[in-house]
């Protein structure tokens, strides 16, 4: 009997030796030929001349308006995103459920008419039964979407599902339309890594290059905090990525292109040293980056968003604040990240330090805010909002604002967009025109 239960243990302890050793070089051999294939040569970014000459946008009647991109009154929304469509409308995304994680998250979308300067009623794109069955995965949970419309008018959807753990083990799925947002393809998962293929997230808007390859912004919370770039094939096979930062400190890169093979990249900071946005530069189309060093603004580990400007500045959307995200402003800078400027607060708490308010005071200042934004469509809305408050922005402390997550976009026609989450209660869409930002700057 000592005997067998000795040559048993034996037998367990090598086939688990055995496994182990099969299971690294299986991650060697994959891990090799991810990594030492050669690299794949890509083309510079696809730099469209603006289809408006800039001093006449700048000469036309300046405005700024804003509105209200969800509707639902009782889930906690958030990390947006909006497309320009050829018509001049838009369409935005967002995931919404009873709290971030949650099962009941789904990415939701909803329509923008420029005629009526409204946005229609919620669309649901995806949940995590579709993705699951799509895929042929478990899925926990659902997040950040980014849609995109590519050069050839095709839309993309990118968003991340969890299967095991949190969001350091996510993966990013991908959806297309032909048809501009009436009709998805079933998603399917972007092999990223080759090994386990988890911990890729996407956050930040992609840029195109001139042979139609996607390239997208992603980051990583699994063994580091550190950010990369995807080259996607216009039929969405990742076949190539670069590293942006490495280490434990950088999170959701925005980039903007500034040239056929030169563009930025703004860093969320995710360390403890000095919280100043990251920028990192790339002068060979996204195939290598530069070291990314901090900027001027401050940044509470928030994500960020940014644009280019007519004379080759950035606008960047941020909470430039070293603790908290109470405030969420509107800033210019030039090409060389020198020189920053306010251009307006979008959203703020009335306390410069972002303290608490009573229930009864800050029902009275968020139902003001709530009607500057809800337009005709959502004005009706406003007393069945307010009596939600209690069980969504307020704790036992008090009620806070929070404004997050901006995401920015400029479309064909000169317009700026800006979606975020506003108090995590709704997604506010703010656009304005280069007139508007002349008299800003």
């Amino acid at each position: 009997m000592f005997f067998n239960m000795a040559f048993s243990m034996r037998a367990q302890k090598f086939s688990w030796f055995g496994s182990c050793f099969i299971a690294g070089v299986l991650f060697v051999v994959f891990a090799s030929a991810w990594w030492l294939h050669p690299q794949h040569v890509v083309s510079g970014f696809a730099v469209s001349a603006p289809s408006n000459d800039p001093l006449a946008a700048a000469a036309q009647e300046p405005f700024y308006r804003s509105r209200f991109a969800s509707s639902d009154l009782e889930e906690f929304v958030h990390s947006s995103s909006l497309a320009p469509l050829p018509s001049g409308a838009l369409m935005a995304v967002w995931f919404a459920g009873s709290r971030e994680g949650a099962a009941d998250v789904q990415i939701r979308a909803s329509r923008y008419d420029p005629s009526s300067a409204e946005w229609g009623d919620e669309l649901v794109l995806a949940t995590r039964d579709s993705t699951s069955k799509a895929t042929q995965r478990h899925i926990r949970k659902l997040g950040n979407p980014v849609i995109a419309l590519a050069p050839d008018n095709r839309l993309w959807l990118f968003y991340v599902s969890v299967s095991i753990g949190g969001w350091a083990g996510s993966a990013i799925n991908a959806m297309y339309s032909d048809d501009l947002g009436e009709n998805w393809s079933s998603p399917k998962q972007l092999i990223t890594t080759p090994f386990l293929n988890i911990s890729t997230l996407v956050r930040n808007a992609p840029v195109f290059h001139s042979d139609g390859t996607i390239g997208l912004p992603v980051y990583h919370e699994f063994l580091g905090k550190f950010a990369e770039y995807l080259y996607i094939s216009p039929e969405g096979e990742v076949v190539d990525k670069s590293r942006i930062s490495k280490g434990n400190h950088s999170l959701q890169p925005t980039v903007v292109t500034m040239g056929e093979q030169n563009a930025v990249a703004l860093l969320r900071y995710a360390g403890e040293t000095h919280h100043k946005v990251l920028a990192s530069r790339t002068d060979d189309g996204g195939q290598s980056w530069s070291e990314p060093y901090p900027v001027d603004p401050s940044n509470p580990n928030s994500s960020l968003a940014a644009v280019s400007m007519p004379n080759h500045g950035l606008l960047v959307a941020l909470n430039d604040l070293e603790d908290g995200r109470f405030r969420l402003r509107l800033m210019g800078t030039d090409a060389g990240l020198d020189s920053w400027k306010p251009v307006i607060d979008l959203d703020e708490s009335p306390d410069p330090l972002g303290h608490p308010f009573s229930p009864e005071v800050y029902r009275e200042i968020i139902g003001n805010k709530f009607q500057l934004s809800s337009g005709p469509r959502r004005q009706v809305l406003v007393e069945e909002f307010l009596t939600n408050l209690d069980q969504r922005v307020c704790s036992a402390n008090g009620c806070d604002f929070e404004y997050e997550y901006p995401y920015f976009i400029k479309s064909v026609d000169g317009l700026y967009h800006l979606v975020y989450s506003w108090n995590n209660t709704f997604i506010k869409h703010v656009t304005f025109n280069e007139s508007w930002l002349t008299g800003q700057l």
